[in-house]
């Protein structure tokens, strides 16, 4: 079975001075969790959609999902945890109490406020978690990658930028993998954790990756969500 895993429990706290969190904000009429969340429900290939919200905002993600989707049984909404990884593994919990965990079982996770990801992306991730068991969706550095020294006030190193991508979600995984891996971490790992890649990283399990789109941008700042207003309207 294929799951897709929509990350719903940032707060945005740099979005500014906004009276509900980044992914329920409006974009072109209608929230932006709404735009993210339609990409996987109408694409066949995903048995269940499962929204991750805080508990808070759980009764509010239903209402939206019910107004905007009609059809909402293809859709479960379920608090996360607290942190981004634990919010992954609590869907993993979810999919094993009502289907059972295999081999085959698919996690394609991916964050609600990155709502122009293709049917491309989403169909190259579920076809590499399949066969390399992880991947992670990036694209090329446009710009050179400075690294920072530990103060932070000089340059430690210019990584080749012919090496050097941009992560971007979906993060696709066998879900009895990255479970397990995720299980044998230290609390020390897993204090080090940026996104659930990093797990197979540090554990030394492969990683592929999928070719991303420049527009499958998240929002981060008010200016984000400003472009994609514009992007929306076709104004570009």
């Amino acid at each position: 079975m294929v799951f897709g895993v929509i990350l719903a429990g940032g707060i945005g706290s740099r979005m500014g001075n906004v009276e509900k969190p980044k992914q329920y904000l409006n974009l072109g009429g209608k929230p932006v969790i709404i735009h993210t969340v339609e990409k996987f429900f109408v694409n066949k290939n995903f048995d269940e959609v499962i929204i991750l919200c805080p508990p808070s905002w759980i009764g509010h993600t239903k209402n939206l999902v019910k107004k905007y989707l009609n059809n909402d049984k293809k859709i479960i909404v379920i608090e996360g945890g607290e942190t981004r990884n634990e919010t992954i593994m609590a869907s993993v919990t979810y999919i094993e109490k009502k289907y059972g965990v295999t081999d085959d079982t698919i996690i394609v996770t991916h964050d609600a406020v990155r709502p122009f990801v293709t049917h491309r992306i989403l169909e190259e991730n579920i076809q590499a978690a399949r066969e390399y068991g992880a991947c992670d969706t990036v694209v090329s550095a446009a710009d050179t990658i400075v690294q920072r020294t530990e103060e932070g006030h000089m340059i430690a190193d210019i990584p080749d930028r012919r090496r050097m991508c941009q992560g971007q979600t979906p993060q696709s995984f066998q879900a009895a993998k990255i479970r397990k891996l995720y299980n044998s971490l230290s609390e020390e790992e897993r204090q080090t954790l940026p996104d659930a890649c990093r797990i197979c990283v540090l554990k030394g399990e492969p990683v592929y990756l999928v070719e991303g789109e420049v527009f499958n941008t998240k929002i981060t700042y008010p200016f984000d969500l400003q472009v994609m207003e514009t992007m929306i309207k076709g104004d570009l």
